[in-house]
């Protein structure tokens, strides 16, 4: 709808903000608003408020089991691998070690739950869990211990 209504952001000063020429500095814009709320209304969104618990769930879980299901196809054969290009390549927190890491320190039992809860609301285009997730859940195993039983 954005791009329907030329709103191309920065390029031409509108986009979900309102852009000043010369001012890369983003102001809140009520047509934007208007126009991303009559979208929702015709695709029956009912608006919601959302915590900030729910924005990192809804961000990061998806990325997680991305990761996940990258290990459990053999295309990363370590969750550090997977880590390392996170934290020096896109800027994932270092602080929070990494997703793979992130993952374990949540616990990959959370993270399913939370997967499950979300394909319940929106269905399971992003929200599919990998199987390697649902096992090592049923096995009450971590990441960490799924490593050590890999040959290398």
């Amino acid at each position: 709808m954005l791009v329907d209504n030329q709103r191309y952001g920065q390029k031409n000063g509108k986009g979900y903000y309102r852009y000043e020429a010369g001012d890369r500095k983003r102001y809140d814009d009520p047509e934007a608003i208007a126009i991303l709320k009559a979208r929702a209304e015709k695709l029956g969104v009912p608006p919601r408020e959302h915590s900030a618990q729910e924005i990192v769930e809804r961000c990061l879980y998806p990325l997680l089991n991305e990761g996940i299901r990258i290990l459990e196809e053999g295309v990363a054969i370590r969750a550090g691998d997977i880590d390392v290009v996170w934290t020096a390549g896109y800027g994932f927190p270092r602080y929070r070690g990494g997703p793979m890491f992130y993952a374990d320190t949540i616990g990959l039992k959370t993270l399913l739950a939370g997967m499950l809860k979300y394909r319940e609301i929106f269905g399971p285009m992003h929200w599919e869990p990998a199987k390697l997730l649902v096992d090592l859940v049923e096995k009450g195993q971590s990441l960490a211990d799924w490593q050590r039983t890999q040959k290398r």
